[in-house]
């Protein structure tokens, strides 16, 4: 921790650390704020259309946020990194996790997905699964770094198949998408 409150100096006092924390009503625009920055990087490397696409809408993430499966990174109690989570098929699935540009490279996508993870081991999970592009370096090859495993198609479960058949209504396949899983059990949550 003392590393991410150097980094969030600027916004902390000196009293107040990073804190995981559900999100409230308050944060819901702020959240489409990080995932419209969030999606600047995409434009960079060709894929302007992610780039370019809306965020989640306030009615998805109060839905979300009701149920008490949004959560969010924040420095001086300001959002900067959010995770959303889903049920499907029984598993904990990952619907998003974005972390502002300003703050990439300090690990607060993984301290998120770490959180998501203790929640789905209390709930009896034995799984988190999500949906990603293979090619992106923030995306598949971070989750595989991660512990999370590609999935083959046989082995996708009904509902992860209708969340690939969404992805693919809304054009994400125009690049390279697969589903992930990781074991809770094998965990790391270093």
């Amino acid at each position: 921790m003392i590393d991410i409150r150097r980094r969030c100096a600027r916004w902390l006092p000196e009293h107040n650390d990073p804190v995981i924390r559900f999100a409230t009503t308050h944060d819901l625009p702020v959240l489409q704020d990080i995932e419209r920055a969030a999606g600047t990087p995409f434009a960079e490397i060709g894929m302007a259309m992610v780039a370019e696409d809306e965020p989640p809408s306030l009615e998805t993430l109060r839905a979300f946020q009701r149920a008490g499966r949004a959560w969010v990174w924040t420095c001086a109690d300001r959002p900067v990194g959010y995770l959303l989570i889903d049920v499907v098929d029984g598993n904990a699935h990952i619907d998003q996790v974005s972390v502002h540009p300003d703050h990439a490279g300090r690990r607060i996508g993984k301290h998120l997905i770490d959180h998501a993870v203790r929640w789905a081991t209390d709930a009896g999970m034995r799984a988190i699964t999500l949906t990603t592009f293979t090619e992106v370096p923030w995306n598949g090859p971070y989750y595989e770094r991660l512990g999370f495993r590609y999935l083959s198609v046989e082995e996708e479960t009904p509902g992860l198949r209708a969340v690939r058949a969404t992805e693919h209504a809304h054009g994400l396949d125009r690049w390279p998408r697969a589903c992930m899983r990781a074991e809770l059990v094998a965990w790391s949550m270093d």
